[in-house]
């Protein structure tokens, strides 16, 4: 578990902001990893490991929105994988929170092994939707990809605002 989690192609679903969103993604879990092996303590992984919550859970919405719009079949099946991925991780916050559990290795091979999982199988299947899709979805996904990006934009500077506090 001493490796950082590197990005390659394999991962990519073929929307350009997904794939943008899924590399924040690795990068905030090797933020976390470095903070665990450093011993940077509890506050700081903790706080990345916030900041990783609410960073996947803006991803989720615009993920569930692209689908949503675009008529994804697999819709309501994707929606709960992602709320079991939440509800899941903002138990192991309380129980950090409380002291019951330590950020530990253990946490980030979960969340590695999870998103690996989920892009490499779940993901991937709405890329290639999309990719084989119509002018139809064209269109949406265009519309979308300008709201994602906004969104996407209002929160890293949200988050540089406040990195400096």
């Amino acid at each position: 578990m001493n490796k950082e989690f590197v990005w390659s192609d394999e991962y990519s679903v073929g929307i350009d902001e997904i794939d943008t969103q899924h590399k924040t993604l690795f990068k905030l879990i090797n933020r976390l990893h470095k903070a665990i092996l450093h011993k940077e303590g509890s506050k700081t992984c903790g706080g990345i490991l916030d900041e990783l919550v609410d960073y996947t859970r803006i991803h989720f919405t615009l993920e569930q929105t692209l689908m949503r719009i675009g008529n994804y079949p697999e819709y309501e099946a994707h929606c709960e994988m992602h709320r079991a991925l939440v509800e899941e991780v903002e138990s192991l916050q309380k129980k950090i929170a409380s002291g019951q559990v330590a950020i530990s290795f253990e946490l980030l091979h979960f969340l590695r092994n999870w998103l690996t999982k989920h892009i490499l199988g779940e993901d991937k299947k709405y890329g290639d939707f999309f990719k084989e899709g119509s002018q139809h979805r064209e269109k949406h996904l265009q519309g979308w990809t300008e709201h994602s990006q906004e969104s996407m934009e209002k929160h890293q500077k949200k988050r540089k605002w406040w990195q400096f506090w």
